[in-house]
């Protein structure tokens, strides 16, 4: 039986438009994943056409089997591609479609839409969906336990920080393919979003984005 999928998007903000990805976004994302790569430390971002195209490929094909819902992050301004982000880790009842549960991750931003509130609207885009769509009771947050700069930003949000699972996944830092990396562990709960809502909103207003 084919895996159901839901099906999001576009999410559209000032900043920045979530458009589910599609093979139309490579050129843009190609050209996001040049830049400056020493701020991609602990992602893992294809570099090259090649390595775009089956990025792509590939992601497609897990939100296929209903394991991911991927979006493309097009800056509204010129809309141009300048990232990827994904629902990811998707819980649902037994007989239910939409989820109770998902993370938000898999996301990275090429150097020159970093720092611009673009991250910021598009995780308030995904977290408005995930709990006043679906109606989540949770959103998770994980990053590389040495990712000090991710890991403010997570907290930034409003997350609330949960622990560190040791050799939780795989690493993503260049070379060490080989290795398990310890993940820390961020939250948002339902009880918090309506603060969280606010909170972010009000960042995206002072910073004038």
């Amino acid at each position: 039986m084919d895996a159901i999928r839901l099906v999001v998007g576009p999410l559209t903000g000032r900043i920045v438009r979530l458009e589910p990805l599609g093979l139309d976004h490579i050129e843009g994302l190609v050209r996001a994943a040049s830049e400056d790569r020493a701020t991609f430390a602990y992602t893992a971002v294809p570099h090259g056409r090649d390595e775009v195209t089956g990025y792509v490929g590939a992601i497609l094909d897990a939100a296929s089997d209903g394991e991911t819902i991927p979006f493309a992050q097009v800056r509204a301004a010129d809309g141009t591609a300048v990232g990827v982000t994904r629902f990811l880790t998707i819980r649902s009842r037994a007989g239910q479609i939409e989820p109770y549960a998902v993370e938000i991750g898999g996301t990275w931003l090429a150097a020159a839409a970093q720092r611009t509130g673009l991250n910021v609207e598009a995780k308030l885009l995904l977290l408005t969906h995930a709990f006043s769509v679906w109606n989540v009771g949770r959103v998770d947050f994980k990053t590389d336990a040495r990712n000090e700069r991710s890991r403010a930003a997570i907290a930034a949000l409003g997350a609330t920080f949960e622990g560190v699972l040791r050799g939780w996944q795989p690493s993503q830092v260049e070379g060490e393919q080989d290795r398990l990396r310890d993940s820390a562990m961020y939250s948002i709960v339902a009880a918090e979003w309506p603060a969280v809502r606010e909170h972010l909103s009000a960042r995206l207003t002072e910073s004038g984005r």
